[in-house]
């Protein structure tokens, strides 16, 4: 027979030697280790004893997990920096009682904002200077800053036959049948762009200064920009347009810009309503 280890460490224990031979070791069977009966020594006779120390697997230790940043707020965007308004010069003083020498000089030099200092030359008017109608336009273009005149190019050809329309020309003629033609801003915007607001305000004075030495019969506003600073409103042009309004006591009609025009050809029946309309505002001047 083959003793167990448990027989011998009972056997052991109580000092008796196996007391007849073991037999020849028969091939062990794969237990395993989980199915494997636990064998426990003995203390004394009949007294089992603790099982030998069990060696522990080597557990690897768990990294610490990397502490956490606490959770906040995201950091706030940052603001977009607010458009920095070009600085502004010294306004001339003195523009509501020059004459038209001393206003034509002021505006040729004038750097009251910074358009001053990138435009090719001042528009500053044309047409007869006591002219029955006043044109008042937006701001010079690219061709306007390098002919000195307002008007001009396609938007130009196109208010002349307008004018034409309703028995009117820029050139030589008398009073009754001229126009004089200004824009709100005398100098170009970089780019054509918009005109802004500072600049507006800065360059206000010159064309108020032109009606009153025009002093015409009626004034055509052309342009959300021009209708806009001539009113002091912000409502679109296709709200104010049909109505008669007065600026220095002087009757204005709104109408549409020639440039808007060419891009909008549809809009020129409403155009031509327009002119209509002033033309009856000038007869009923007188």
């Amino acid at each position: 027979m083959r003793w167990t280890e448990r027989q011998r460490a009972m056997l052991r224990e109580m000092g008796v030697p196996p007391f007849w031979p073991e037999e020849a070791e028969a091939p062990a069977e794969t237990v395993t280790e989980s199915a494997a009966a636990p064998v426990l020594p003995v203390a004394a006779a009949g007294a089992p004893v603790a099982p030998p120390a069990v060696p522990q697997r080597p557990v690897a230790a768990t990294p610490a997990a990397p502490a956490r940043a606490p959770i906040g707020r995201p950091p706030a965007m940052a603001d977009k920096p607010a458009p920095i308004e070009a600085p502004l010069g010294a306004r001339p003083a003195g523009v509501d009682t020059m004459d038209w020498a001393a206003l034509r000089t002021t505006v040729a030099s004038c750097h009251a904002c910074s358009l001053g200092a990138s435009r090719k030359q001042a528009v500053f008017g044309v047409g007869h200077e006591q002219a029955d109608w006043m044109i008042v336009g937006e701001a010079p273009g690219e061709q306007e800053d390098r002919e000195g005149e307002p008007f001009v190019g396609r938007a130009g050809q196109l208010l002349d036959r307008m004018l034409h329309a309703i028995d009117l020309t820029r050139g030589e003629d008398a009073p009754a049948r001229q126009v004089f033609i200004a824009n709100v801003l005398k100098c170009r915007p970089p780019a054509n762009r918009n005109p802004q607001p500072q600049e507006v305000s800065q360059c206000e004075p010159y064309l108020l200064r032109q009606m009153a030495l025009v002093q015409p019969k009626v004034v055509l506003a052309m342009g959300r920009f021009a209708v806009q600073s001539l009113l002091k409103t912000s409502e679109p042009i296709g709200k104010l347009r049909g109505r008669v309004h007065t600026v220095q006591g002087v009757p204005v009609v709104v109408t549409y810009h020639p440039a808007y025009l060419l891009r909008n050809p549809a809009d020129k029946a409403l155009a031509w309503a327009d002119l209509c309309l002033a033309r009856e505002v000038r007869a009923e001047a007188g």
